[in-house]
């Protein structure tokens, strides 16, 4: 009881002493810090605001600039992808373009090179546009009127030539026979027999005096040899470069049979029964020879024509006692070209020219050529000019069999000559020369049937010939006959490399020079323009053609 009414007192007095009335100026500035509380809490709300809004611009702004660079890149890419599809259509359409361009190469180099050659007893119509081409207007006189002329002016007695071959034939017999007895075996090179070539060989010599061209070729002495080597044969050449090659001197030794007696080291005791013991194979040796050029294992043209000069006036004053004649050099820059001057002052040319063979085949390589079927120099002294003149005369002697009896074919590369000559007297020479006008005939003669020949079609056939002569100056292109035609008959027995390599135009010189161009296409017009007057003039009045021994010949 007592600790009930305890409890309850306990509980009145604390009540009394926590009611705040009994309290009061502790308890009155509580008001006061509220409103300040407040009003901080106000400010510092604001500040939040504040700093939200501040939050809120930057977040948009830098979601405005992710939106932006989104936008850039994929512009990026789109621009991107559209260069690519644009690059891909201009590849697409230069690829498609440049193989319409080839494509349209290769059908006018095979179909409008008029004529094209093709196989003997091909079809006349297979030469379109020949027959009447203009000519700037020329008239040619008609057949009776080309007949007479022709039998007048160029058909010569045939026991003439026949008779001058003859002779020159015997005294290069004798010539070459006394070269060799002065040369030794083990040192000096080793002359051949000679070639006769070119139109004294082909009997269309039209100018006079008569001249004969003889191919001397020469082999070196053992135990080396010549090795060939064609321009077509490396894959880059430069293009004044093509018809020609190199002809390099090694050992013959080297490659035969395939002895390693140079390779190995053999023992003291032991010998090869193949070379011997005091000819032992050295690998990698060239000769060293005094025709070859610097340290070059290639045979040099200049110290090639210098031996066979000093070789040819060592032979005549062998044998000059035998004939009543003296021999000369003709012409100072070329050592091959001879003259025999009789004491009535008469002289009768020739000349000789060092080749050597391609290996087993007609094609040969020239040291120099009196007329330079390609129009330039060579381009070094080691650049040999590849001569088809055996085949060409093979070609024809060929082609013969098979035309009517007194074809016209060589009547018109006559009649076509001897213009050339009489305009090269009138104006000077120009850079077109009988080896194109042969060039054009031996294609014609490919292209057309034999009936096409028979005598009958000389006006026709001549007309034809000199139509294409045009067209090829017009189109500054006229095609080697060997070089790269397919269509010649493999009986002619020509090299693979020879009839695999790209076409020779040997009217290249005039794509270069346009100066040159323009003269020669002028000389041509001029020629043709002259030629019926020319043609009426000789037919009445024929005058002399024999002319006397150059002031500048040098007596050996």
């Amino acid at each position: 009881m007592a600790l009930g009414l305890y409890r309850v007192c306990l509980v009145v007095v604390t009540a009394i002493i926590n009611h705040p009335l009994l309290f009061p100026r502790e308890n009155a500035t509580v008001p006061e810090n509220e409103e300040e509380i407040i009003r901080q809490m106000q400010a510092h709300q604001e500040k939040l605001q504040l700093e939200q809004l501040r939050l809120e611009e930057e977040v948009a702004r830098l979601a405005a600039e992710k939106e932006a660079e989104k936008e850039a890149l994929e512009r990026i890419a789109e621009e991107g992808q559209q260069q690519n599809e644009s690059r891909a259509a201009w590849d697409l359409w230069s690829t498609l373009c440049m193989i319409l361009f080839l494509v349209i190469e290769v059908w006018r180099q095979d179909h409008q090179d008029a004529p094209s050659p093709e196989c003997l007893g091909a079809d006349e119509d297979e030469l379109p546009g020949l027959e009447g081409a203009p000519l700037r207007g020329l008239t040619l006189p008609n057949k009776a009127t080309l007949d007479h002329f022709y039998e007048r002016c160029i058909r010569g007695a045939p026991a003439d030539a026949s008779r001058t071959r003859e002779f020159v034939e015997g005294f290069v017999d004798d010539l070459l026979e006394a070269l060799r007895s002065l040369c030794s075996r083990d040192t000096d090179m080793e002359v051949e027999d000679f070639i006769g070539v070119d139109s004294m060989y082909e009997n269309w010599q039209v100018n006079k005096p008569l001249l004969c061209d003889l191919f001397v070729p020469f082999m070196p002495p053992e135990p080396y040899r010549f090795h060939p080597e064609l321009w077509c044969s490396s894959r880059s050449v430069p293009l004044d470069r093509q018809g020609y090659g190199q002809i390099k001197v090694v050992r013959a030794d080297e490659d035969t049979l395939g002895c390693i007696c140079g390779k190995t080291k053999l023992g003291e005791d032991m010998l090869c029964l193949l070379h011997g013991k005091n000819n032992v194979v050295r690998p990698g040796s060239e000769a060293e020879d005094p025709l070859c050029v610097g340290d070059s294992p290639y045979l040099d043209t200049m110290r090639v024509l210098k031996w066979f000069q000093t070789a040819l006036t060592r032979a005549w004053h062998r044998i000059n006692h035998k004939y009543e004649f003296d021999l000369a050099f003709g012409q100072l820059d070329t050592p091959g070209s001879l003259k025999i001057r009789f004491r009535s002052g008469k002289f009768m040319p020739f000349n000789l020219i060092p080749v050597i063979q391609y290996d087993d085949s007609d094609l040969y390589l020239v040291s120099h050529l009196t007329r330079e079927p390609c129009g330039g120099t060579p381009p070094s002294s080691t650049d040999w000019l590849l001569s088809f003149a055996v085949y060409e005369r093979h070609f024809l002697r060929m082609t013969s069999k098979a035309l009517p009896d007194g074809a016209c074919h060589l009547s018109c590369l006559q009649i076509a000559s001897f213009l050339l000559s009489k305009q090269s007297r009138l104006t000077g020479p120009s850079r077109l020369s009988n080896y194109h006008l042969k060039t054009a005939l031996l294609h014609l003669l490919l292209a057309r049937r034999p009936a096409a020949w028979k005598a009958e079609q000389l006006d026709a056939r001549l007309h034809e010939l000199l139509c294409f002569l045009e067209k090829s100056l017009l189109e500054k292109k006229l095609h080697h006959f060997f070089i790269g035609n397919c269509k010649v008959p493999e009986a002619m027995g020509l090299p693979e490399a020879v009839r695999r390599a790209e076409p020779l135009n040997l009217f290249r010189p005039f794509v270069l020079q346009r100066s040159l161009y323009r003269k020669t296409l002028d000389s041509f017009y001029e020629m043709l323009k002259n030629a019926p007057a020319l043609i009426s003039e000789y037919s009445l009045h024929i005058p002399s053609d024999h002319g006397s021994l150059p002031s500048k010949a040098v007596i050996l």
